[in-house]
């Protein structure tokens, strides 16, 4: 006797579906402090395959092959670590005379508005320089806690290598269990569709790498011809940020044209910053990142800026920075099953409409 699969009315698909999302996000939020270290290790494991790999086709074994990955990426970032310190802390001494410089450039914008606009806006007796200057200080000094509240906690830094390690070592018997949740599809495809992940994601970090040394070089060469202190850490950081699609760019923009009207004597300086970040964008925008990364990851734009708005909600800068490679395997998960296909439909790009090929007729009567 066969037995038939239950069939459930629509409103109550819809309703196991949106229990689940709700589920989820409640776990994604409550389990974040563990999630967000895991999620951050599975794709800095997914970087150093490669060299895992060429080390073992050299008959590494694969625990010192691990351990040398992983020995290389803390060394990458102490690097990084020190040298974000270190500029830093030269914030606060760079701050020591902004009071008169702020009471300055309120001086300039009472003048113009009067000259220009016709308006008394008075922005010098209003404004009260020596809390603005507490508030400066006390938020240069805790920039270093904004980046370790964008990895989670100080337990994270400890958790992301154990868990690279153990992602490295044991990444043949994940494959195997990705192969035992799909018994239905062939073992060959689903370990290429876990190999095609692999690439997925590997070249859009690699692309979104080159697209970042590249903004670097233009950032740092254009800030130390304006002149700005610090142009090799404000020209890094904003080639960081391009990471998070939309809202990176900007802040990385903001920064240093805050930091130059703050500290510099004119405000000259902060409009050619913010002129520059134009240039730059329409250069990456329109020629960087399509020739570069090109589609990558086929996500649709309405996906990719949902997922950073859901991504910032729940994990915060650490979730902005995640959603989009977490989106790009979703979509290849879900490539694997026809019951899911769907979902794969939704989070890519609409097809290119081809245009139909002439007919016979048609090539005769032409």
């Amino acid at each position: 006797m066969e037995s038939k699969a239950l069939q459930l009315p629509p409103y109550l698909k819809a309703l196991a579906v949106l229990a689940l999302l709700i589920i989820l996000v409640f776990l994604l939020v409550v389990g974040k402090a563990i999630l967000i270290p895991l999620a951050l290790g599975g794709f800095f494991a997914v970087l150093f395959t490669p060299l895992s790999l060429f080390l073992e086709r050299h008959r590494f074994p694969r625990a010192l092959s691990c351990t040398f990955s992983l020995i290389l990426m803390i060394t990458i970032t102490a690097g990084l670590l020190s040298f974000i310190v270190g500029n830093l802390i030269g914030f606060s001494n760079d701050f020591a005379d902004v009071s008169s410089r702020i009471n300055t450039l309120t001086s300039e914008i009472d003048t113009w508005t009067a000259a220009t606009l016709g308006i008394q806006s008075k922005l010098t007796d209003q404004l009260d320089t020596a809390a603005l200057y507490n508030l400066l200080n006390r938020n240069s000094s805790s920039l270093s806690t904004f980046a370790i509240n964008a990895i989670g906690s100080l337990s994270s830094l400890i958790l992301i290598p154990i868990f690279i390690f153990f992602f490295l070592l044991y990444r043949d018997h994940l494959a195997n269990v990705m192969v035992n949740l799909y018994p239905t599809t062939k073992a060959e495809e689903v370990k290429q569709k876990i190999g095609s992940l692999r690439k997925v994601v590997l070249n859009y970090v690699t692309g979104v790498g080159k697209v970042m040394v590249i903004l670097a070089v233009l950032n740092i060469s254009a800030y130390s011809i304006i002149g700005v202190k610090h142009a090799v850490f404000f020209g890094l950081i904003g080639a960081v940020l391009n990471i998070i699609p939309y809202i990176g760019p900007f802040i990385g923009a903001l920064l240093p044209t805050a930091y130059a009207a703050l500290t510099m004597d004119s405000l000259l300086p902060s409009v050619l910053i913010f002129a520059c970040y134009q240039v730059i964008q329409v250069l990456e925008g329109n020629f960087l990142t399509p020739k570069i990364v090109g589609g990558q990851v086929n996500l649709n734009a309405f996906v990719t800026f949902l997922g950073l708005l859901l991504g910032a909600s729940i994990w915060g800068v650490a979730g902005m920075i995640l959603i989009i490679p977490i989106l790009a395997i979703l979509r290849e998960i879900f490539d694997l099953s026809s019951s899911t296909k769907p979902f794969a439909l939704l989070l890519g790009e609409e097809p290119k409409a081809t245009a139909p090929k002439p007919t016979p007729d048609e090539n005769s009567n032409s």
